[in-house]
């Protein structure tokens, strides 16, 4: 039987003007964010962004000043928690130290009733996906934070929820184990399709990780999109300066004859694409460090002095002063010639290499 045209673009969870305030705090602003089933969308910002305030009112720990929550079209803003069909992971695993990995994993389905057969049998299942079968009988205490985080996740995806929540599972993770883990984790929402919101304040993470980011900003969501849409077409100066690394450059708006336009800034006058703006506007332009060239090669040019080189492995940074109170950083490929610490050069880009931004 074939759905609806309505029930065929139902979001899995819609989140609509759902806004918190304590007193005359506000928490989160009124916010509108739409989830298709299966997804996993990153709520991804800085401290006090309102991301882990819009994560709890959609686990229900916390209730709404004002707004809606649906899931799968239902009305869920006032459901208590225990009756949302919802998991959660933390960054603290939360284990039963009493109780055994198999144990643990299978709490959820003894709080639910299911058979003892239907028990070992998901466990099991549960145990193989996170490849920790051969730690079954073992305490947390016996395991590392690793596979105490991965017991954590199987305890969770065991049971099937509707939504699964994860706010900030790997941030007690040194670098080499948070970067294995989010394979883990890419792995098993490739391998359930499990619908995945994820609280993170790591840019890499989050860019590792989503089909989707909700960028976040002073308690609303500054941008939502894909990784690579977010990365190479970033709408404002937060959102490019907090995704990457980038060269931001504030100035206004100069229209001349035959459509020629150039940006105006304190470290000089660069050529931009002035279709649609207006004279005297202000804005920013972006330009990431991958697209700044060693020498003349492009229509805009700028001067200054290597002031640090930086080995980062797989490619060295160099950070160029160019008397504007400002550093510039730029990519250098492995094989190419370096310049020397202290030495002036001139960098350039093509006008289409940058972005225009609101400042």
């Amino acid at each position: 039987m074939l759905a609806k045209p309505e029930q065929a673009t139902q979001p899995k969870l819609l989140v609509d003007g759902l806004a918190k305030s304590y007193g005359a705090t506000v928490a989160l602003k009124p916010t509108h964010v739409a989830v298709k089933s299966g997804e996993f969308l990153t709520l991804l910002g800085p401290s006090g962004s309102g991301k882990t305030t819009l994560l709890q009112m959609i686990s229900g720990l916390v209730l709404p000043t004002e707004g809606r929550l649906f899931i799968d079209g239902s009305n869920e803003t006032n459901t208590p928690v225990h009756k949302r069909d919802i998991g959660l992971v933390f960054q603290h695993y939360a284990l039963f130290p009493h109780l055994t990995v198999a144990e643990n994993i299978g709490f959820p389905l003894k709080m639910r009733g299911k058979s003892t057969a239907e028990i070992d049998k998901q466990v099991n299942g549960a145990l193989d996906m996170v490849q920790l079968g051969h730690l079954a009988g073992r305490f947390p205490r016996e395991l590392s934070g690793g596979q105490q985080q991965r017991v954590a996740l199987a305890r969770c995806f065991v049971y099937q929820p509707s939504i699964i929540l994860m706010d900030e599972p790997l941030g007690a993770l040194d670098k080499k184990l948070r970067e294995h883990m989010q394979f883990e984790i890419k792995r098993l929402h490739r391998q359930t399709g499990a619908t995945i919101i994820y609280v993170t304040h790591d840019q890499e993470e989050a860019l590792a990780l989503s089909d989707r980011i909700c960028l976040m900003n002073h308690a609303m969501v500054e941008q939502i999109g894909p990784p690579q849409e977010i990365y190479a077409r970033p709408r404002t100066a937060f959102a490019a300066d907090f995704i990457g690394i980038s060269n931001i450059f504030r100035g206004r708006v100069e229209l001349g004859s035959g459509g020629a336009a150039h940006l105006s800034t304190a470290s000089g006058r660069y050529r931009i694409d002035g279709a649609s703006l207006s004279n005297n506007a202000e804005l920013a332009l972006v330009v990431r460090p991958e697209h700044l060239e060693l020498g003349s090669t492009g229509a805009n040019e700028i001067s200054g002095r290597v002031a640090e080189v930086v080995y980062a492995g797989s490619e060295t940074r160099l950070l160029v002063d160019i008397s504007a109170e400002q550093l510039v950083t730029v990519r250098v490929l492995p094989g190419k010639p370096l310049p020397s610490l202290g030495e002036n050069i001139t960098l350039s880009w093509a006008p289409e290499a940058a972005v225009l931004v609101t400042p």
